[in-house]
């Protein structure tokens, strides 16, 4: 929080501050603005201080240094025994299935100068056995791609004659075989009815008539239904 706004503890005053009066200052600090963190943090053991990088260090020097010896006692070039202790990860391939699963462990017991033939040989039944499946695949796809075209021909087919058949038998004039049927008018349900044709003899534009009486002619019949009712 900011002590920006806070008053000072000594305001200027002309003429009677502590600096015309040659006295010495004093010094008032306010507790916020006081330093909280008064020594310097550092490294402790276990937070990659120096101490540690430098033992760390020092440990896989030694470390490096008895591989080498121990390497070139048994006969070994140094810079083999450095690659060997690379970590090596061989790359995983997704969807090969195990083969060899069912193989029982003793095949893994031969010795060592039939390690390399094995490992080609390895290699190529699986490179084998994955172009088999993909051979595989590829059929299955073939076999449904031409089973949905065949069933969506027929299907084709099958309306196609439903068509024709509801054309020869949707048409009484091409079914021969279509019963008689009668195409009379039937009579219709307000026949009988009370209320009908209203209208019915009402002439909506009567002829013109004279009549020798202002009050009962049309005109004037007419003028007092539009402007007097």
């Amino acid at each position: 929080m900011t002590t920006a706004a806070r008053p000072t503890w000594h305001p200027a005053v002309g003429g009677h501050s502590l600096r015309d009066t040659n006295s010495a200052p004093t010094h008032n600090v306010s507790s916020r603005d006081l330093a909280t963190q008064t020594h310097l943090k550092l490294r402790q053991p276990g937070q990659n201080a120096p101490g540690d990088i430098s033992e760390l260090l020092m440990k896989e020097r030694l470390a490096e240094k008895e591989r080498i010896h121990f390497a070139k006692s048994q006969g070994k070039n140094g810079r083999e025994v450095v690659a060997e202790d690379e970590p090596f990860e061989r790359p995983k391939i997704e969807g090969r299935p195990n083969i060899d699963a069912d193989d029982s462990d003793s095949d893994n017991n031969d010795g060592d100068g039939g390690g390399s033939e094995s490992d080609s040989s390895s290699d190529d039944d699986d490179d084998d056995d994955e172009a088999e499946l993909l051979r595989e695949l590829e059929k299955i796809r073939r076999e449904r791609a031409e089973e949905k075209e065949r069933l969506e021909h027929e299907r084709q087919e099958e309306d196609e004659r439903n068509r024709e058949a509801e054309a020869l038998t949707g048409n009484p004039l091409l079914d021969a075989n279509a019963p008689v049927r009668d195409f009379s008018v039937k009579r219709r349900w307000d026949d009988d009815v009370v209320f009908k044709n209203q209208s019915k003899g009402h002439d909506e534009n009567p002829k013109k008539r004279f009549i020798n009486d202002v009050l009962r002619s049309d005109f004037h019949r007419k003028f007092m239904g539009k402007y007097v009712r």
